[in-house]
């Protein structure tokens, strides 16, 4: 059963809701590219992979692929990039609409979070889009 995320989803019962929907709840494992465990990376590469589409391994090479994309029009399937410590980009998530988007965490796992919450707005650095307009047409409407 795929999730959504109220009536503004673009993404309702698509092939990127099902494929989240099957790893919600994976643990968090630090360097874990499947559904035994998952970091941050680890889990947004195995989601585009899902769909077809190959993205670098790690959240600091992620964010040197595709185009920026400001935070005003974000849409479903774009990157997020969070320094979460240190300096630089540390954290990477899948945003999903809504205001919401899709990470594994260390604390929680695979979830989906609010992008409004202080701990996220504080740390965002940027989104990238990785999907052409014909990929997300594809994935979205499948």
């Amino acid at each position: 059963m795929a999730f959504t995320l109220g009536s503004g989803s673009a993404f309702a019962n698509s092939k990127m809701d099902t494929v989240i929907a099957k790893t919600l709840g994976t643990s968090y494992k630090f360097g874990g590219t499947s559904t035994a465990g998952f970091d941050c990376s680890g889990f947004t590469k195995y989601v585009f992979t899902k769909m077809g589409l190959t993205l670098p391994r790690t959240s600091q090479a992620q964010y040197k692929a595709g185009t920026s994309v400001s935070r005003s029009n974000l849409r479903s399937g774009d990157l997020l990039f969070f320094n979460t410590f240190g300096s630089g980009i540390s954290h990477v998530g899948i945003y999903v609409g809504n205001g919401k988007f899709a990470q594994s965490s260390s604390s929680r796992g695979v979830n989906i979070s609010s992008l409004s919450q202080s701990y996220w707005a504080n740390s965002y650095i940027g989104a990238k889009r990785v999907m052409s307009t014909t990929a997300y047409k594809a994935v979205a409407y499948d």
